[in-house]
């Protein structure tokens, strides 16, 4: 008897791309609606906070608007600007996302990013007689290495004590602004004759915008860019892809990134499983920290002045932004980089609305608020019920296809006494849930 000749399809690359295009439309279909909620309150919120008719109203509403759009990626060089803020919030963002991958909440970028960007300066002043390739390297590999230890105590704490990692985050967070307001104003790294401040890296010690590098590199045989110096963002944005690269290898790619998706999901199975939930806790919290460390060095090395300021990183946004990013981006690297260009494009766009349109600058925190809310809010049934359907979650069954029933008990098998009682009530009546109740 001849065997059956099993054919097997082969999907054409016009089904791939479009089953690709339904999971990204999937997966950023509520992103994008929890901003469209948070731009639409923010509308009606200048709507009631200008003067005027309600015609003059709507036209200041507008007119916020379209300075939004232009003052963060309206021409060349206000993308530039917006993209000196991207960069670093997709290293702190990237710093918040591991630890959300392993169920763990890194409330501390701010401070992590702090204690790199200090070792970063002090290393690139104590050693300025090294030549800049090398000396680049190690301020990168030494931020790294101090900024992930700072994050490892949050780990060690977290695995060994069962200490929250919210509380040891915020409370490190503080140590780390005013050890490093002490170095700067008082310490070794204070200038002299210059209050608050250290002195600015050496040049060797800096990476050059972009614009900059182009000319120096492919200028040299296309047409270069004129007045290079009005374009902000450096070479570090380049870093800032390769660490997004590396981000996703680490989660998709490797057991590591397995172990971090089960430590997240299912504390219990990952013990089970043979997971160390201890090691793996803190080698996640040093990798965030050190991301978050990239954060400070990479900007404190491209943009000008290149110096240390004692009083900036307990002002600096940017570590807690980098939660909204994270969230917002669903912790995957294309959520991040376009997550990032939201809250990096409203942080430029800030100054030409307060400017030109006459909004208080304080509205664009108000919407990166109203973002995250919307996000959060997603998970309310109210809500749900007003998105349309294909933004809705997909609730799956737990069952496989087909199958409505699955029970391991034989029809003549008595039940055991706890299912007995429930059943009894069941039929008198009563519901369920007080008789398991009146069980415990």
């Amino acid at each position: 008897m001849a065997e059956p000749i099993v054919q097997h399809e082969t999907p054409s690359f016009a089904s791939k791309l479009l089953h690709w295009t339904q999971k990204l439309v999937a997966s950023a279909g509520r992103p994008l609606f929890a901003v469209l909620i948070a731009l639409f309150v923010s509308g009606i919120l200048i709507m009631f906070t200008s003067p005027g008719t309600l015609v003059d109203r709507f036209s200041s509403m507008l007119t916020a608007f379209q300075f939004m759009y232009t003052g963060s990626f309206g021409d060349i060089q206000s993308a530039s600007f917006s993209l000196v803020w991207v960069t670093s919030l997709i290293f702190a963002g990237i710093s918040v996302a591991l630890a959300f991958r392993a169920g763990l909440f890194n409330i501390g970028a701010a401070g992590q990013l702090a204690v790199g960007t200090v070792i970063a300066g002090a290393i690139g002043l104590k050693f300025s007689s090294l030549p800049g390739p090398l000396l680049i390297t190690v301020m990168i590999i030494g931020s790294a290495l101090a900024s992930g230890l700072w994050g490892s105590i949050v780990g060690f704490l977290k695995a060994w004590r069962g200490a929250h990692e919210v509380v040891t985050t915020i409370m490190l967070n503080w140590i780390a602004f005013f050890v490093a307001a002490y170095l700067i104003n008082d310490g070794p790294l204070k200038a002299p004759r210059m209050p608050q401040q250290s002195l600015p890296l050496p040049p060797q010690a800096t990476l050059p915008s972009i614009a900059t590098f182009y000319n120096q590199t492919l200028g040299q045989f296309l047409p270069a860019i004129q007045y290079p110096t009005l374009y902000r963002v450096d070479v570090s944005f380049f870093f800032a892809l390769i660490a997004l690269l590396l981000y996703w290898f680490l989660t998709a790619r490797t057991t590591f990134g397995y172990e971090l998706r089960v430590l997240g999901q299912n504390l219990k199975a990952a013990r089970y499983a043979g997971i160390s939930v201890k090691w793996n806790t803190v080698a996640v919290m040093a990798l965030s920290g050190a991301f978050a460390g990239l954060a400070g060095a990479f900007h404190l090395m491209g943009q000008v002045p290149y110096q240390l300021y004692g009083t900036a990183f307990s002002g600096d946004q940017t570590g807690f932004n980098a939660i909204g990013v994270a969230l917002l981006g669903r912790t995957t690297p294309l959520g991040i980089l376009l997550s990032a260009l939201l809250f990096g494009g409203l942080q430029q766009a800030a100054q030409s609305m307060e400017m030109f349109a006459h909004i208080p600058g304080d509205l664009v925190s108000i919407i990166q608020a109203l973002v995250l809310f919307s996000v959060a809010a997603e998970f309310l049934p109210a809500l749900q019920r007003v998105m349309p359907k294909w933004l809705r979650r997909n609730r799956r069954s737990a069952l496989a296809p087909n199958v409505t029933e699955v029970s391991t008990i034989e029809q003549d098998e008595p039940l055991p006494a706890v299912d007995t009682e429930i059943h009894t009530a069941l039929d008198a009546g009563e519901p369920a849930a007080s008789a398991a109740s009146q069980e415990e």
